[in-house]
């Protein structure tokens, strides 16, 4: 294992394939609402911004309180955080909502529509914008919980190497991947989410990370 920002020869095409796995691949199209889901990557706010700079949504939701892995980073709360970012880059306050108590990306769904119910805001259709090796588990969480609105899943588009660079732990990125790449079957026997393609080459690669040692994000 190694806590350096890149990832290793001999890990890399298993990295990769759980990397491409979680990428949906979709492309962005408008929508009524853009939502930012919270985690310890400002990248999310980051891409959120840009995209209603292209105009792709009038209104945004960033959503989250605090994980363990964020509480040191983002004190006041991950949406907090975010709208702070958004606006810094020029995205108007009064066209961002914040929920901030949300702890799982079930909640990140259900309080996002709890509080646009609240607001009187109808919305039909959504972009989620997400670390990128969130984007599988967002889309098969929120067709579950929300299934009756269209959406579509973003990332700022980065390599994985770039990604790791920018986030500075390799570890870090790595074990995450190993974690959602479990949760995206796991989750959906629980009925927390829809059934996902599972391709025996990303079982393969999955199965071999945890060889490696990356298994500090399995439950």
């Amino acid at each position: 294992m190694t806590s350096s920002a890149f990832v290793p020869d001999s890990l890399k095409a298993d990295v990769e394939t759980l990397w491409d796995y979680h990428d949906m691949h979709h492309v962005v199209r408008p929508a009524d609402v853009g939502i930012g889901l919270g985690s310890h990557d400002l990248g999310v706010a980051t891409f959120t911004a840009d995209l209603y700079h292209q105009k792709m949504f009038p209104l945004i939701v960033f959503t989250g309180a605090n994980a363990p892995t964020t509480i040191s980073r983002f004190p006041r709360g991950e949406a907090v955080h975010y709208k702070d970012h958004a606006m810094e880059l020029g995205v108007p306050g009064d066209a961002i909502l914040v929920e901030p108590q949300a702890t799982n990306t079930g909640e990140n769904f259900t309080y996002t529509r709890d509080l646009l119910e609240k607001q009187g805001i109808a919305v039909t259709s959504a972009v989620l914008i997400s670390r990128p090796y969130q984007q599988r588990r967002a889309y098969a969480t929120c067709k579950k919980l929300w299934p009756e609105i269209d959406v579509t899943c973003a990332s700022l588009p980065l390599s994985l190497d770039n990604y790791v660079v920018s986030i500075g732990d390799t570890d870090r990125v790595i074990n995450m991947l190993v974690g959602d790449t479990q949760r995206i079957t796991e989750y959906a026997k629980k009925g927390f989410a829809i059934e996902q393609p599972y391709p025996d080459e990303v079982d393969a690669a999955f199965q071999r990370l945890i060889d490696a040692g990356y298994t500090s994000r399995l439950i």
